[in-house]
């Protein structure tokens, strides 16, 4: 029976989630299984991967072949670095002592690079929460400004207009005075026939 360290899919549309199982190859995808081996999480930055280091490594020193995506998968988790290591431990090429020290700096270099991509990626989110803010206070500022450049010339069109509208407002008063002082003089010439009537008599 030629067995396998395959991906079984779970989880809803455009959002997968994986179990790492060991299985007969001839079985389907998310068929029956021999034994699960951890799970894997492409939906979060870095992808989070659980595996039974152990179970995983004594399945490959079995033989059994990962598929390229698991392959990938325990080759990060140093599965396959590991097996590596026995190896040369087995040919004598080096002790167990060394093997284990090489497979801990190992591990401390990439516990620190996955650190480190961390820090970049929430330096990277903060670093665009920043300018989104920046570019919407920028948008605001213009928008304000906007809106002051369209109500300027408004409030000097009232204004205007306010002094139009008291300009034949004084006009009218002169107006309506000037009849009373034409008035005065006809009252005059209506008096002077008839003091000259008196005179003549």
């Amino acid at each position: 029976m030629a067995t396998k360290i395959r991906l079984q899919r779970f989880g809803k549309k455009g959002k997968p989630f994986y179990h790492v199982v060991v299985a007969d190859s001839r079985s389907p995808r998310d068929g029956k299984f021999i034994e699960r081996l951890g799970s894997y999480n492409p939906n979060t930055n870095p992808a989070t991967i659980d595996i039974n280091f152990e179970k995983a490594l004594e399945w490959v020193n079995s033989g059994a072949q990962p598929t390229d995506t698991c392959r990938a998968i325990l080759s990060y988790k140093g599965v396959l670095y590991k097996k590596h290591l026995e190896g040369g431990v087995k040919k004598g090429a080096l002790t167990a002592e060394q093997a284990e020290a090489k497979f801990n700096e190992w591990l401390q270099g990439k516990g620190a690079k996955i650190e480190g991509k961390k820090e970049t990626l929430t330096s990277a989110k903060e670093e665009a929460r920043k300018a989104a803010l920046a570019a919407e206070s920028k948008k605001k500022q213009d928008r304000a400004a906007a809106l002051a450049a369209k109500n300027a010339p408004v409030a000097e069109e009232v204004e205007e207009e306010a002094v139009a509208d008291a300009e034949p407002t004084a006009e009218a008063v002169e107006t309506e005075a000037a009849p009373e002082v034409a008035a005065e003089p006809a009252a005059e010439a209506e008096a002077t026939p008839a003091d000259d009537a008196e005179k003549a008599e």
